[in-house]
């Protein structure tokens, strides 16, 4: 895995690695049996050149406190590793450009559970397992199980933790969904 993160921080496949400060490859554990799949580096993450970090990532914090999770429980990555300009959606061109690295990390962690935060991941993450995504409304919360060469994985596709910060009624879906979560990790 430190390989790949130093190949992800010297990464120049899209225009994107021209203008980060910091690449983001990942951060938490390796062995964890979840994963948290973001979209992209926001400004402080590009800035510190680590995943959730800015308001968004408190709540995340937040989230996992009320299930018994710490970040370091836990493996938290984006599908693109450097910050899009003004915050904007990934394009189709930069997930292809990292979406290899994202593969990689799943590849080299081989999680139990695959939580998809977002629509940009949680369309990545089900169609390379074979599912069609739904909109995330229609589906978040909702448990795909997935056949690997590691074996069986689960996916969770769940609201960005950032949808709490601007449609604050949606916060208690996002809690309910890491209930959920939680006992698919029997914890």
């Amino acid at each position: 895995m430190k390989r790949l993160e130093e190949k992800i921080k010297s990464c120049r496949k899209c225009p994107l690695g021209q203008l980060r400060t910091n690449a983001v490859p990942g951060s938490g554990s390796y062995d964890a049996g979840i994963m948290f799949v973001g979209e992209a580096p926001g400004y402080w993450e590009d800035q510190k050149g680590l995943p959730f970090v800015g308001r968004a990532g408190r709540i995340l914090d937040e989230l996992l406190k009320e299930i018994g999770l710490k970040r370091e429980d836990v493996y938290i990555t984006n599908i693109v590793k450097c910050r899009p300009p003004g915050n904007r959606d990934p394009s189709e061109e930069e997930i292809r450009a990292c979406s290899p690295y994202l593969d990689m990390q799943i590849d080299i962690i081989r999680p139990r559970i695959i939580v998809p935060l977002g629509r940009h991941s949680m369309g990545y993450i089900l169609r390379k397992f074979g599912f069609e995504p739904e909109p995330i409304s229609r589906i978040h919360g909702k448990v795909f199980e997935a056949g690997t060469l590691f074996g069986r994985i689960l996916i969770v596709p769940v609201y960005h933790p950032a949808v709490a910060l601007y449609k604050p009624a949606l916060k208690e879906e996002l809690r309910r969904d890491f209930r959920n979560i939680r006992a698919l990790l029997g914890v």
